[in-house]
């Protein structure tokens, strides 16, 4: 008589079943905390559908003497993106050798400089544009500093974990020979580190590409704010041929950005 062959393990089995049953039992609770029926969702589908099919489409696209201004709100988005990820990186960057114990000059500034990251880098860019709109007002400046502010904040903490994986004997052998601490930096980090910085560099400007939509259209200008005025105005046809450009930008950004990672991590 043949044996049946478990494929999973039965300690593995029974873990899997009780995460399955926390994460229903999870749903069950929070639904009916916060009142939140699928079935009513389900049942006012066809209004969602409808609205969609019907308002949506076809696309549209603006007013002729509109175009322009359309294409330079996607521009100003992607010099967004890309001014305030390279300035960011720039400032990450100095900030990041303080924030490595294994090689900043005053290793016990390294938790202090850390935790200031992670503050930062938990408020999302969205709410940092709201802060910034009381004081600055709707425009390009406050799109900047709240992408700025997330994306700074991200790659310190990036740019220290790629320092920390340097071989701790490369920074002891240049200490040993008296080498200061910008010898150091230029000798054992940038060498042993610049693939991982332009590679987290190329991955922020990815996420910035789809966050400066966003704080724009609550005042950071570019193309999220164009398409938030096309919303309020009820033009939803239009609308969305400029979510088809976003898409279109975010897609072709993404592509390029992933193939030079590639070639970087070769």
């Amino acid at each position: 008589m043949s044996k049946n062959i478990a494929l999973v393990a039965k300690k593995q089995k029974t873990l899997y079943s009780a995460f399955i049953a926390v994460i229903i039992v999870l749903f069950i609770l929070t639904s009916f905390y916060t009142k939140f029926n699928p079935m009513v969702l389900i049942n006012e589908s066809d209004a969602f559908i409808d609205f969609v099919t019907e308002d949506f489409f076809p696309p549209a696209l603006p007013k002729a003497g509109r175009i322009s201004g359309v294409l330079s709100s996607v521009v100003v988005t992607l010099a967004l993106a890309m001014s305030s990820t390279t300035v960011a990186a720039v400032a990450a960057f100095f900030v990041a050798l303080f924030g490595s114990e294994k090689v900043s000059p005053f290793p016990q500034m390294a938790k202090v400089v850390r935790g200031f990251a992670t503050f930062l880098r938990n408020i999302p860019a969205l709410v940092w544009a709201f802060i910034l709109f009381s004081s600055l007002g709707i425009g390009t400046g406050v799109g900047f500093a709240a992408l700025f502010i997330t994306s700074f904040a991200f790659m310190v903490r990036a740019f220290v974990e790629t320092m920390e994986d340097v071989s701790q004997d490369c920074v002891e052998s240049l200490l040993a020979v008296g080498c200061i601490f910008p010898q150091r930096v230029s000798q054992a980090i940038l060498p042993s580190c610049i693939n991982g910085f332009l590679s987290w560099y190329l991955y922020c400007i990815e996420v910035n590409i789809r966050a400066s939509t966003i704080v724009g259209m609550v005042g950071g200008g570019g193309v999220g704010l164009t398409l938030f005025s096309y919303l309020k105005g009820f033009q939803y046809d239009v609308a969305f041929s400029i979510i088809l450009l976003i898409a279109a930008m975010v897609i072709v950004v993404d592509r390029i950005t992933g193939k030079l990672r590639k070639e970087i991590e070769k």
